[in-house]
């Protein structure tokens, strides 16, 4: 709802992995503080409405594939990074590439570069699609599949976060030409 992002996110009916105790805490002190300051209990949905009402709303989805092929993964994500650059302007099933690159992050704090650490495709409205391995499932690699499509506030908020997101997922799959690397034809888990 709030961050539209896995960590401290809720983007979903529920939060994956560690990340969902502390966004059970960060949700309970909103509560608290907008219920202290209404003077009656305030729930999560109204919190949700109101910040979507004045800032509009991220929908939010991950697709992961799980126990793929990890050199079928790899020779995936290096021909995606090999696009890097090259994509922006291009159309994609009628939204416009606005940048297309592997991801860094650079910390504010301690100037350290974490390289490599996503696929980004960011289109001209502002929605996303990240493309990320992870090598901590059982058996073979996982692709995950981060999806993020903004509507404004006068847009239609009340969608089905899977309905908005199943566009981007096609347009995803088209890039990456995921069903071909590893032969799915659909994610393990959807969140």
């Amino acid at each position: 709802f709030v961050c539209g992002e896995e960590s401290f996110g809720t983007g979903s009916d529920h939060v994956r992995e560690k990340d969902g105790m502390w966004a059970v805490l960060a949700w309970l002190q909103i509560l608290a503080a907008k219920t202290a300051a209404k003077g009656k209990l305030v729930t999560v949905e109204e919190v949700a409405n109101e910040h979507w009402k004045e800032y509009g709303r991220n929908y939010y989805a991950r697709y992961d594939y799980e126990g793929v092929d990890k050199a079928k993964a790899e020779e995936m994500v290096a021909m995606m990074a090999g696009k890097a650059g090259t994509l922006v302007g291009q159309l994609f099933q009628g939204m416009e590439i606005q940048t297309n690159d592997v991801f860094e992050y650079h910390d504010p704090v301690d100037k350290s570069i974490s390289k490599n650490q996503g696929i980004r495709f960011i289109f001209t409205d502002g929605s996303r699609i990240i493309f990320r391995l992870s090598g901590t499932g059982v058996a073979g690699a996982t692709v995950r599949l981060y999806l993020e499509k903004y509507t404004p506030p006068s847009g239609d908020l009340g969608q089905h976060a899977f309905d908005v997101i199943k566009p981007l997922a096609a347009i995803a799959l088209e890039l990456s030409q995921l069903q071909a690397y590893t032969g799915r034809d659909a994610p393990t888990v959807i969140t």
